[in-house]
């Protein structure tokens, strides 16, 4: 069992590095971001070319929202919104085709 006996505390104790612990939880959550985003573009994709038959557009998709996850990552200012434009072209294709 876990031991409760601890008392919690908000502040970080004095073996821990704050500002690192900051930065690596903000690395993680824009990691998610980028990533749950290019996975929603992948599901896209996969619709477009199961339920339109074009399947050369589904790859497109791909190798589009692959291209724009990588930018996000690269670029902090862009972030989760270059894989989301593609995820909307993906939707609007999906709607039209």
């Amino acid at each position: 069992m876990a031991d409760t006996n601890h008392a919690s505390t908000d502040a970080y104790g004095s073996a821990m590095d704050g500002a690192t612990h900051e930065a690596t939880y903000r690395g993680f959550v824009r990691f998610v971001e980028i990533a749950t985003t290019v996975v929603i573009c992948w599901v896209l994709a996969l619709a477009v070319g199961g339920v339109r038959e074009a399947w050369i557009t589904a790859i497109v998709g791909v190798l589009l929202s692959s291209i724009a996850g990588a930018a996000g990552a690269l670029i902090p200012s862009l972030g989760w919104r270059a894989p989301a434009a593609v995820a909307i072209l993906l939707a609007i294709l999906l709607a039209l085709y």
